[in-house]
C-alpha cells in the first residue's frame, strides 16, 4: 500500500512558485501550493503584508511553510531582486490590478520577453476590462446575489474560492507547459491565466441560481428534513435529505406524514425538535443514522 507521503501525493514536488500577491486569496492559494509540494517564495514589500497587522494569527497559518523576502518592486534593487528569482521560478502569482502590473514591468507581455518559461496566474477582481475595477469579497457577493440582507457573509466565500480556484490555475499552468514540452521541457513557454474573484463567487452561487438554495428549493429551506431547527437548549441543524434518512426522522419524531414539503410536517418537526434537547437529538441520529448535528445559541 503506498505511503500517505508519496511523491505522487505531491502534484507540484519539484515545481517553483513565486508569489506577490498579499492580504488573503493570493496567500491562501501560495499555502495550498504547498500543500501539494511546491517550493513557495514570496516577495512582501517593506510595510509587509497587511493581514500581518490586521490579523496576524491569519497571516502566521497562511505563511505556514513558505519563505519570505522583503523586496521593495519600485526601487531598482527590488527589481533586480525580483527578477533573479524570477529567473529560477516556474510560476509567478499576483494580485495586482494590470495598470499596477504595467508600472512594475511585470504585465505579461514584458514577462514573457524576459522570462520565457514563466507562466503566471493573476488573481484580479473581475476578467478582462473590468480588472481595473474597485472591489471585496463583499461586492463580488453581493454582485453574485449571495448577499441576501443586511448581514454579513459568515466567512470570505470569494476569497477562499478564488484561493481554491488560483491554486488550480497553477497546476494547470504546469500541465500545459509539461505537455507543450513533452521531451524538452526547457523549451516550453509559460502560460497566463487570469483568475477572478467575481467569477469564484459566482461558482459558489450556482447552486442558488439553480433555485436549490432558493427558498423554494429543497436544500433552501422548503424541504422539512433540511433545515436548522431551535431546540430545547439550543439549535439542531438536520440533513435528511434523501427518503431514507427523512423516514427515519419522522419516525422518530412520530410523524405520520412523508410529504416533506408540506407545511403541516415542517410544523411537526418543529414542535417535536424544540421538545428535545442537543443531547437526546445527537442520541437519536446516532442510533437511527440520522444526518444532523446540535448546536448551541
Amino acid at each position: 500500500m503506498p505511503s500517505s507521503s508519496a511523491p505522487s501525493l505531491q502534484p507540484l514536488a519539484g515545481v517553483r512558485v513565486l508569489s506577490l500577491a498579499l492580504n488573503l486569496p493570493g496567500p491562501a492559494a501560495l499555502l495550498r501550493c504547498r500543500g501539494m509540494g511546491a517550493d513557495c517564495l514570496k516577495l512582501e514589500p517593506p510595510g509587509g503584508d497587511p493581514m500581518g497587522l490586521y490579523n496576524r494569527p491569519a497571516y502566521t497559518a497562511l505563511h505556514e511553510g513558505i519563505a519570505i523576502q522583503a523586496a521593495d518592486l519600485k526601487t531598482e534593487a527590488g527589481q533586480q531582486q525580483l527578477h533573479a528569482e524570477l529567473a529560477k521560478t516556474d510560476v509567478l502569482l499576483t494580485s495586482f490590478r494590470p495598470s499596477a502590473l504595467r508600472k512594475l514591468g511585470l504585465d505579461w507581455p514584458a514577462l514573457q520577453a524576459r522570462h520565457p518559461s514563466l507562466s503566471q496566474v493573476a488573481i484580479v477582481g473581475a476578467p478582462g476590462e473590468r480588472a481595473e475595477e474597485p472591489g471585496h469579497d463583499l461586492t463580488y457577493l453581493a454582485e453574485s446575489g449571495l448577499v441576501t440582507g443586511t448581514e454579513l457573509p459568515p466567512t470570505l466565500y470569494a476569497d477562499m474560492g478564488g484561493a481554491l480556484l488560483a491554486s488550480e490555475a497553477v497546476l494547470k499552468a504546469v500541465l500545459l507547459r509539461a505537455r507543450a514540452g513533452t521531451g524538452d521541457n526547457n523549451k516550453a513557454g509559460g502560460v497566463y491565466l487570469e483568475v477572478a474573484l467575481n467569477a469564484s463567487a459566482d461558482w459558489l452561487a450556482l447552486p442558488r441560481t439553480w433555485g436549490l438554495t432558493q427558498p423554494s428549493g429543497a436544500v433552501g429551506g422548503a424541504h422539512a428534513g433540511y433545515r436548522v431547527y431551535p431546540c430545547a437548549d439550543g439549535r439542531v441543524a438536520v440533513a435528511a435529505l434523501e427518503p431514507h434518512f427523512a423516514a427515519r426522522l419522522c419516525e422518530a419524531a412520530g410523524v405520520t406524514s412523508r410529504d416533506m414539503l408540506a407545511s403541516a410536517t415542517h410544523d411537526a418537526l418543529a414542535a417535536w425538535l424544540a421538545s428535545r434537547t442537543r443531547a437526546e437529538l445527537e442520541a437519536m441520529g446516532r442510533e437511527r443514522d440520522v444526518p444532523l448535528l446540535t448546536l448551541a445559541d
